[in-house]
């Protein structure tokens, strides 16, 4: 069985299962999952707790020595398991695997993960993990659903805002859902039950946005303007490495151009996930979604201009980098059908002529 957080509170609510795993990028949603976890243990007798942590020093078989060990105090117990690496090992994996053959009894198991990729997901240890247990996946909240997720906060706090104020206090949370948390909780504090007005938001909220260079590719496809600004000025701000932000917003242009070819071909989905080395079900479904704004010309034009881009970044040719950037997102994003913009400082001759001096990179 696999549950996402949000589900996990009306699972827990009608049983308890002897092994839970809780994985996934999110820290906030991962440590609230698994206190829920303990919560509902506790509540169900398994009074005491046995925590392990996979470190360097780690000895496998404490595992079945902690699952078999009788207590003088409680007969159930509540057995924790960290892996920080998410990386259990040859012997690990083959101890976890005989773990799940035979869950101790009178036992509930939580094993705690960070986020794995998804060969680490099809892997025969997980594998019997997802097979004996209850996998709860802690994902990273999207922009696109986090006015929604501060909604279902400020309603556990006897609190509420319209639409408006949910998005002014989404931008200044984004990426950063720690920080959210701490945010709208204090709302609570400092404003009573009911509607929490846009100038009280605008007033306590504070700008704690951060963003994720990766993130890059998933406001391009959506095309929203405002987002994709306020990313590169905050990456900017971060002291994010311009040649970093160029190469995610490469890999995507890239990717679409791939997609946009091997569609025009007629070549399976199956095959151009692949070959565009898209392998997230999110990002499928996003590019799925926005592929037909695009076109081979403007991924053409876009790369011609990357690559002027890293001349100036090579110091080869002059400009504002991060000003350049922008330019690029912007173009890209909105799509084709629509009159091309001026390319700011850089001509489109020089464009084309970096381009072809750039070809091993782009």
């Amino acid at each position: 069985m696999k549950l996402t957080t949000e589900q996990l509170p009306q699972h827990l609510a009608r049983e308890l299962r002897p092994l839970y795993v809780v994985f996934g990028d999110e820290p906030l949603l991962a440590l609230e999952a698994g206190d829920r976890i303990r919560a509902a243990a506790r509540s169900a007798g398994y009074s005491e707790r046995v925590a392990l942590t996979v470190d360097s020093g780690f000895k496998w078989r404490d595992l079945g020595l902690a699952a078999s060990a009788q207590s003088l105090f409680s007969a159930r117990k509540l057995l924790e398991l960290r892996i920080p690496t998410g990386k259990p090992g040859t012997e690990g994996a083959a101890t976890l695997q005989a773990f799940c053959e035979a869950l101790p009894p009178d036992t509930v198991t939580l094993i705690a993960l960070p986020g794995l990729e998804w060969r680490a997901q099809k892997s025969a240890w997980f594998e019997a993990l997802a097979n004996a247990g209850v996998l709860v996946e802690a994902k990273a909240v999207p922009r696109k659903s986090l006015p929604q997720w501060i909604a279902g906060r400020l309603k556990a706090q006897e609190q509420d805002a319209d639409a408006e104020t949910l998005d002014f206090i989404a931008n200044r949370v984004e990426g950063n859902l720690m920080a959210a948390y701490q945010e709208v909780r204090k709302l609570a504090l400092l404003f009573p039950a009911g509607r929490v007005s846009y100038d009280q938001a605008h007033e306590a909220v504070l700008d704690v946005a951060r963003f994720e260079v990766f993130s890059l590719g998933e406001a391009l496809l959506e095309g929203d303007p405002l987002r994709l600004a306020r990313m590169l000025d905050g990456l900017k701000g971060e002291g994010t490495a311009p040649p970093l932000v160029l190469w995610a917003m490469c890999e995507e242009i890239r990717a679409i151009g791939k997609l946009i070819a091997g569609t025009a071909a007629g070549k399976p989905l199956s095959m151009l996930w692949r070959e565009a080395r898209i392998w997230a079900p999110a990002h499928q479904n996003l590019m799925q979604q926005n592929l037909s704004r695009f076109t081979l010309a403007q991924v053409s034009e876009a790369l011609r201009h990357a690559a002027a881009i890293d001349r100036t970044i090579k110091g080869l040719a002059k400009g504002d980098v991060w000003d350049e950037l922008l330019h690029l997102a912007l173009r890209f994003a909105r799509g084709a059908g629509k009159p091309a913009a001026n390319r700011g400082r850089m001509a489109a001759a020089r464009g084309a002529e970096a381009a072809r001096n750039q070809q091993g990179l782009f």
